[in-house]
């Protein structure tokens, strides 16, 4: 078989080098076992093709190796993560296996794999880099520091790899990420030697022509600026010597990125930019049992040395920093000042404690806060025990067993495009959909999530990519308040109720006003108003609201205004009795189905689905009931008993689902009853006079035929569940002349 892959010569020779390299730069040894294991993984992942360059045409080996060698000299990891590092590359994007892992190579081994295995994963969603949001969901992905650590080294080798690379695309991508995303997170962490390496290689990938001439321009003036710097300290020295202090003062070159970021900023060349270095001054104050009196002291030497230095060279006033007198609310204590040296030139001088510098440089204050790169508090804290740990030796063993828990109360997810989302935890589909566009939240019928079709109730998790499923005829209900976390999305289902009651009431309020003209009666606010204060209404609005949703029986409503308005008419006008020959009636006015798209549940417990009502067999809430999958996907109830059941549980019985009624019902439902009976004088108005009578039920259409003294008719109605239909039944089944009543 032909391997993806094989060592060069020179590429083994390298492999050898780091593997004696790394052995001593170990701080705990791998045992024999554990070396036997590693090389054994190593090559079953050779011999079976396992392996392969990557888009750089990097061998994987000797790149782990490289990355190990970065993580235990520059940063310092332990044994578990440095045994990660190189087993990592032997597993492809679906065959890790964490127990046979950790039962192999122990649990921090397999819990570091794990981490590096969810990121790969979390990468291929092809996510948005430059948001902060990625960065955060990087770091609760990773759920172990190594996993971070390893990652930043890993990056490292990589930019000093591809110094040569011909693949143009993938280096920029590489750069980038490395800019965005790996620069800051080694600031953050402390690793200022790594994250300045990986600022200037992006800014050499990226800008070409910037950083060699920032590079060429600082070598050219390097011997000048070094020997500038001793002229500038060697009097403050003497000055400190004589003044019995004691420090040590250090003078640092900017780096070319920060160079070219100042050049950027203040609109200038290279010349321009006149404090290319800095000097920090780092007093020696003998420590105080008095803490207050030991602070006092730190304070007045500062400002002693202060005084010599601008006694020395003329200060810049707007430039003094104090935060000896207030503090910054980080902690960070420091002078800082911007004198005029020799050859008339700014320099900047920083005067600070040993404590004061190592609270700067590793306590609260947090050097990456002090350069104004802020971020949470819980990220802060997780960053600044991670830095103790690297930068404390006897601390290794505490960092091999710290694990984070960070950002328990928020959920970071992808749009389909890439686009990264913090919602509370806890937060659901319906929320995503809001905060996407109120129109979609509206119309949110579900989701699809990795790939996975759920109900808009469906609670997030970080990672997940969501794609919201919608349709035209779907509205905010009430109960959607109860499925959501962000008061964004609740304010906006709230609006959407009010719009859609205020829509509703007007209708109702158009459909009353018709009914009252069939009945040849006008419609008299007066009138109406005392009735909905009769009633017991304080809003009007609320009235008619109720009318919409069936509540209220309209029938009974105009009955009660006609008595308000005509007291002296006993009862309204009866219709005229007649038989039942030809009688055909359709209501004009009627609204047809009102359905509550959530009184079901289909299939194992999955609700919001959208799903239609079988024409052939009319299913209302409380039917014994079956969902059919269609051709195209959507799901149609039948009842237990359609006549078309017993064809399609034979022919197509994969595609039949459970689905039962759930809550309580309360929608409208259009079902027709077959009526026989013998054509008596007024069948006709004792039919529709139960019918009426009847609470929330409203005629749709009455066909009925007459031949040879009987009647066979249909009667359509909207009714809300069996229980009533029932009692509609047993009813009419005491009509006189009826004979037999079923169900269509």
């Amino acid at each position: 078989m032909e391997r993806s892959f094989s060592f060069t010569v020179d590429e083994r020779h390298e492999a050898y080098a780091i593997v004696r390299r790394l052995s001593k730069s170990m701080a705990v040894s791998l045992s024999k076992s554990e070396k036997r294991l590693i090389i054994k993984r190593l090559n079953e992942a050779y011999e079976n093709d396992m392996l392969q360059r990557d888009a750089f045409g990097l061998n994987p080996i000797v790149k782990s190796l490289q990355t190990a060698l970065i993580a235990t000299e520059q940063i310092g990891v332990g044994k578990d993560a440095i045994i990660a590092t190189l087993l990592y590359c032997t597993y492809g994007k679906d065959n890790f296996n964490r127990e046979e892992t950790a039962a192999l190579f122990g649990e921090g081994v397999a819990n570091i794999i794990y981490g590096l295995v969810r990121i790969e994963k979390l990468y291929r969603k092809n996510p948005v880099i430059e948001s902060e949001n990625f960065r955060n969901l990087l770091l609760s992905f990773a759920e172990d520091m190594r996993v971070i650590l390893i990652m930043i080294a890993e990056r490292v080798n990589l930019m000093r790899q591809i110094r040569d690379a011909e693949n143009v695309e993938a280096k920029r991508r590489v750069s980038e990420e490395a800019s965005y995303l790996y620069a800051p997170l080694a600031h953050k962490l402390g690793l200022y030697q790594l994250k300045s390496e990986l600022e200037d290689l992006s800014l050499k990938y990226l800008e070409h022509d910037a950083y060699y001439m920032i590079k060429d321009n600082l070598n050219a003036t390097k011997k000048s600026r070094d020997a500038y710097i001793e002229r500038f300290i060697s009097p403050i020295a003497e000055k400190l010597d004589a003044a019995g202090f004691r420090y040590h003062m250090k003078g640092r070159t900017k780096s070319i990125h920060s160079i070219w970021q100042k050049m950027k900023k203040q609109q200038c060349g290279f010349n321009g930019i006149y404090d290319l270095f800095a000097i920090r001054i780092i007093l020696e104050v003998t420590e105080l049992d008095d803490e207050k009196k030991f602070h006092a002291l730190e304070k007045t030497q500062c400002w002693q040395v202060f005084s010599i230095i601008t006694d020395m060279y003329q200060p810049n006033p707007k430039r003094l920093r104090d935060w000896l007198s207030v503090p910054k609310t980080n902690g960070y204590e420091s002078l800082h000042i911007t004198v005029l040296g020799p050859e008339n030139k700014w320099v900047e001088v920083q005067i600070r404690t040993e404590r004061m510098d190592e609270v700067a440089e590793k306590g609260v204050a947090a050097h990456w806060r002090y350069k104004g790169v802020k971020g949470e508090s819980g990220l802060d804290d997780w960053l600044k025990n991670i830095r103790v740990a690297i930068e404390n030796s006897d601390d290794l063993q505490v960092m091999d067993e710290f694990k984070m828990n960070l950002y328990e109360d928020e959920v970071y997810v992808f749009s389909p495009k890439g686009d990264l989302f913090k919602l509370p935890k806890g937060a659901t589909v319906l929320d995503f959909a809001y905060m996407i566009h109120t129109n979609v939240g509206n119309r949110c019928t579900g989701a699809k999530i990795n790939n996975k079709i759920v109900n808009f109730r469906h609670v997030l998790q970080s990672g997940d990519q969501i794609e919201i499923i919608t349709s035209n005829n779907q509205k905010p209900k009430r109960d959607w308040i109860t499925y959501v976390k962000t008061s964004h999305a609740k304010s906006k289902i709230r609006f959407a109720l009010k719009e859609t009651q205020v829509k509703e009431s007007l209708m109702a309020k158009e459909m009353l006003e018709r009914r009252l003209k069939n009945r040849k009666l006008e419609m008299d606010e007066a009138v109406m108003n005392h009735l909905i204060k009769k009633l017991g209404f304080k809003q009007t609005t609320d009235f008619y609201h109720q009318i919409a949703d069936g509540t209220l029986d309209i029938n009974i409503i105009i009955d009660k205004y006609n008595e308000l308005k005509n007291p002296e008419q006993v009862a309204p006008t009866a219709m005229q009795a007649r038989s039942a020959e030809e009688f055909s009636y359709d209501n004009p006015n009627d609204l047809g189905e009102h359905i509550n798209d959530d009184v079901l549940v289909i299939d194992k417990n999955l609700k919001g689905i959208d799903y239609q009502l079988a024409r052939c067999c009319h299913p209302i809430y409380g039917d014994s009931v079956f969902g059919f999958v269609g051709v195209n996907g959507g799901i149609k109830i039948h009842r237990v008993d359609c006549p078309n059941a017993p064809e399609m549980r034979r022919r197509f019985g994969y595609r039949i689902v459970r689905a039962k009624w759930s809550g309580k019902g309360g929608s409208q439902y259009s079902i027709s009853l077959r009526i026989i009976g013998n054509d008596d004088i007024g069948i006709v108005n004792n039919i529709t006079s139960i019918i009426s009578k009847e609470e929330n039920i409203m005629i749709r259409s009455i066909n009925i035929d007459s031949n040879d003294g009987l009647f066979r008719g249909t009667v359509s109605v909207n009714v809300e569940d069996t229980n009533r239909l029932e009692t509609l039944i047993k009813k009419l089944r005491t009509v006189k002349g009826v004979k037999q009543i079923s169900r269509i």
